[in-house]
C-alpha cells in the first residue's frame, strides 16, 4: 500500500482528486469534501505545474489524489508522497464500466474517476519502490532478449530447411554440435547467403546481451537487498536465482498479502468460476494479474514430476537459510510430487495437472517468504523426511 494511507484524515473533510495522466497532460477531478459536481481542471504534465495546482486545494494533509497505473509509471506517485499528499494508483482493469458509456474523454474520465475514488469503489495497486522497479526491468529486459532470440533462431532454421539444408548429425537443435553445423552452411545464392550471415551476426549479438545481464543478475542476486531472499527460494525444486530474481521483481513484498490464497489471486492461478442459483460452473484458471509471476511458478512446477531428491545446488543453499525454509522447501518437494502423481493417475492431462502443482507451489513460496510457521502435522510432510534435514 501507499507509504502516506489515504486514511490520514476524515474522509468528511477531505478533497478528493482524480487525475487523468498522459504524456503532456493531466486532467484533474475535483471533488470537495462538501460533494455536489466535480470541477475539471487541465494542466501540463510537469512536477512545477503539479505543485502549483496542487498548491492551490489548500492542506496536503486534507487531499486525497488517485491515478491510474499506466505506461507514465510511478514518478507522479513518488513526488506526491515526498509532498506528504496520499495518493492511490488505481488497478485500471478493475475500475467499474458502465454498460451502455459509449463516449471516452478525459475530462469524463476524470469525473468519473474521482467519484468512483470518493465512494469507494475502486482498487489499488501496491507502488514498486525504486530498487524493485529498477530490478523488474532488467528481468524483463532479459526475458524479451530471449523471446527475440527465439525467433532469430527460428528465422534462421526456416531459412535453411526452404535452401535444402536439414540437420541430420543429432537430435536436438541450437546445441554446440547443431550451432556449429549452421555456420558451416554455405547458400548457392549469394544473396540469400548474406541474408544468412546478417541473421547470424544478430543472433551473436543477442547472445551476447544475453549473456551480459546474466552475468549482472548473479552479481544481483548476491548482494543485497535480494541475497537472503534469493537464497530462500533457490531451496525450491524448479526456482534457480533467476527466478527468483523474477519473482521478488514482479511480486515485491510477500506480506502484503494477507493469505496464500491473495497471492495465488494476485498471479492468476485461481479457479474460475460462474455461479447462480443451483448452477455451479468451475473453469481454467483466472490468469488475471502479474502474468511474468505466474509463467515463472508454471515453469518450476514441471519440475515436480519427478521423485523428491536434494541436488547440489539446493544442498549448497541449506547453511545460508534458515532450517525452517530448507525443510519447507523439502516439504514441497514431497507433497507437490505426490500430487503430481495423484492427478495423473487419475486422468488429469500434463498441463492441467502441472497449473494445479503451481498454484500448491504458489503457497508454499508464500509460506516461506513471510515465516509462516513450519507445521509437521501432516503425514505427507512429515514421512520422507531427506537425511540432510536431520544432520
Amino acid at each position: 500500500m501507499p507509504d502516506v494511507p489515504s486514511s490520514a484524515c476524515p474522509a468528511t473533510t477531505r478533497t478528493w482528486v482524480a487525475l487523468d495522466v498522459h504524456r503532456d497532460s493531466i486532467t484533474a477531478g475535483i471533488l470537495s469534501a462538501e460533494g455536489g459536481q466535480p470541477e475539471v481542471v487541465q494542466l501540463e504534465n510537469a512536477e512545477r505545474a503539479i505543485r502549483r495546482f496542487l498548491k492551490r486545494l489548500g492542506d496536503p494533509a486534507k487531499l486525497a489524489v488517485c491515478y491510474e497505473a499506466g505506461p507514465c509509471g510511478y514518478d507522479l506517485y513518488r513526488l506526491l508522497v515526498a509532498m506528504g499528499i496520499a495518493c492511490d494508483i488505481v488497478a485500471p482493469s478493475l475500475t467499474p464500466v458502465r454498460p451502455g458509456d459509449r463516449v471516452k474523454t478525459d475530462r469524463r474520465d476524470a469525473k468519473k474517476l474521482v467519484r468512483l475514488y470518493r465512494a469507494g469503489e475502486l482498487s489499488f495497486v501496491c507502488p514498486p519502490t525504486p530498487q524493485q522497479e529498477g530490478l523488474r526491468d532488467l528481468v524483463r529486459c532479459r526475458e524479451d532478449l530471449r523471446r527475440a532470440r527465439t525467433a532469430a533462431r527460428q528465422r534462421i532454421g526456416k531459412q535453411l530447411l526452404r535452401h535444402g539444408h536439414i540437420y541430420r548429425e543429432g537430435k536436438k537443435a541450437w546445441t554446440r554440435q547443431h550451432h556449429a553445423w549452421v555456420r558451416r552452411q554455405r547458400l548457392d545464392d549469394a544473396l540469400a547467403q548474406a541474408a544468412l550471415a546478417q541473421m547470424l551476426l544478430q543472433l551473436d549479438t543477442l547472445d551476447a546481451q544475453l549473456s551480459a545481464i546474466d552475468a549482472q543478475l548473479d552479481g544481483v542476486a548476491s548482494s543485497e537487498p535480494w541475497a537472503d531472499a534469493v537464497r530462500s527460494l533457490s531451496c525450491f525444486r524448479g526456482i534457480s536465482s533467476l527466478t527468483a530474481l523474477g519473482l521478488l521483481a514482479e511480486i515485491g513484498d510477500f506480506h502484503r498479502f494477507a493469505s496464500a490464497r491473495e497471492l495465488m489471486s494476485f498471479v492468476g492461478l485461481t479457479v474460475s468460476e460462474y455461479s447462480s442459483g443451483n448452477r455451479r460452473i468451475r473453469g481454467s484458471i483466472t490468469k488475471t494479474g502479474n502474468g511474468h509471476a505466474r509463467r515463472l511458478l508454471v515453469e518450476a512446477a514441471w519440475h515436480y514430476q519427478r521423485p523428491p531428491r536434494l541436488s547440489a545446488r539446493i544442498r549448497a543453499q541449506q547453511s545460508f537459510v534458515p532450517p525452517e525454509a530448507f525443510a519447507r522447501a523439502w516439504q514441497a518437494q514431497i507433497r507437490l510430487y505426490r500430487r503430481h502423481h495423484h492427478l495423473r493417475s487419475n486422468g488429469k492431462l500434463l498441463p492441467i495437472a502441472t497449473i494445479a502443482v503451481a498454484r500448491e507451489l504458489c503457497g508454499f513460496v508464500w509460506a516461506t517468504m513471510t515465516s509462516q510457521p513450519l507445521r509437521d502435522d501432516h503425514p505427507e510432510q512429515t514421512r520422507g523426511r531427506s537425511p540432510v534435514l536431520a544432520a
